[in-house]
């Protein structure tokens, strides 16, 4: 397995349709132990049951700091190691530029963009101590083409900050043998999404994908599995596009 006794943390994995959930079934199912942060304990807990035994749910407020640490250290305490992090904790806003004020910016770049920092921070120092660990951060499609379908510029904004943050670590820590990397996911059919879609709306985005349809979230946890794993040994810095094509460069 891909993942044999390998610790991994996966951010804002407790949504039952969500690419964090996936990705944890996916990685488990490699061999991986599994650490689910999401705001609510009740609710990691659980989601860490659904995986069978061996993982773990915790409580954690990606935006404060102090939190991000704490959730670490017992990771870290309860396993003796962290192999790998998925910044994947994020929200959205489906407001235009002139209506977003401060606590909408604050909001929406406080879990992508500081949650991100604030993770990496929290585990790095002990992937420098194994000088061993890889690190995957969540962007999107939005970032790269300035807007999405459900997400406002401050969206774009902090999916965009994702991936600068991401490349700058890449390069400040490869000596450490730690990678970095960012996947940027097109639209995916999750909770976020919900029954948004109309089929009007559903046909039409569907019409700008080359491979014809809309992705899953196992689409995204795949590509996780791949840039956790030593499948990646050599990538640092890069953004891998899961989009169907959507965006082609």
């Amino acid at each position: 397995m891909l993942l044999e006794n390998q610790v991994v943390i996966i951010t804002g994995a407790a949504s039952a349709r969500g690419i964090g959930k996936a990705t944890a079934k996916v990685l488990a199912a490699q061999g991986a132990r599994i650490a689910i942060l999401d705001l609510n304990q009740s609710d990691a807990e659980s989601a860490a049951r659904d995986l069978g035994e061996g993982h773990l749910g915790l409580a954690c407020d990606v935006t404060d700091k102090a939190a991000c640490v704490a959730a670490t250290d017992a990771v870290a305490a309860k396993y003796g190691r962290i192999d790998a992090l998925v910044n994947n904790a994020g929200i959205t806003q489906p407001i235009k530029t002139l209506e977003i004020s401060k606590n909408n910016f604050d909001a929406v770049i406080g879990v992508s963009l500081l949650g991100t920092l604030y993770m990496s921070q929290a585990v790095i120092p002990h992937m420098k101590q194994q000088q061993r660990g890889s690190i995957v951060c969540m962007s999107s499609v939005s970032a790269q083409r300035g807007g999405g379908i459900f997400g406002g510029p401050h969206y774009s904004a902090a999916k965009a900050g994702v991936l600068g943050l991401a490349k700058a670590m890449a390069r400040e820590f490869g000596g450490d043998h730690i990678r970095v990397n960012s996947i940027t996911p097109g639209l995916i059919q999750t909770d976020i999404t919900g029954d948004k879609l109309t089929p009007e709306m559903r046909a039409d985005i569907i019409k700008g994908i080359p491979l014809g349809r809309l992705g899953e979230a196992n689409d995204i946890a795949n590509a996780c599995l791949f840039l956790a794993s030593d499948l990646s040994a050599y990538l640092t810095g890069i953004t891998l596009d899961v989009n169907g094509g959507m965006l082609i460069h």
